[in-house]
């Protein structure tokens, strides 16, 4: 019923920039949060920036001061700023949302396919 669609990962050297979007289409009634999670290859996924309605941020401290999270809601769209890239940043990054479809219904969790993102020299 609902989707979410990333597009903006790539390759990038150390200390440059990426952009992230993840727009989401379908069913929605509203969105308490969205945000951004990534997984590097043998680790566990790790949560990177959340978002709420209200525009509360919560950041994990390796990206704190570098990367930027924000939303459009008119257009049902999240994006992660990263600056200052690192190669410890590269993974697989996902996009997620809390989004209710109906009210007086719990929201339920939804997932992105993914993005890759690679940061090397």
């Amino acid at each position: 019923q609902v989707q979410l669609v990333e597009s903006g990962g790539g390759l990038v050297q150390p200390g440059g920039s990426l952009r992230l979007s993840c727009a989401a289409s379908g069913s929605i009634f509203s969105i308490n949060v969205m945000g951004w999670y990534r997984q590097a290859p043998g680790k566990q996924r790790e949560r990177v920036a959340l978002i709420t309605s209200v525009g509360s941020t919560n950041y994990a401290d390796s990206v704190k001061g570098r990367f930027t999270i924000s939303r459009d809601n008119a257009k049902n769209t999240v994006v992660l700023q990263m600056n200052s890239l690192k190669p410890e940043d590269t993974a697989v990054y996902y996009c997620y949302g809390s989004i209710r479809t109906r009210r007086y219904a719990a929201a339920n969790d939804y997932w992105g396919q993914g993005t890759q993102v690679t940061v090397s020299s």
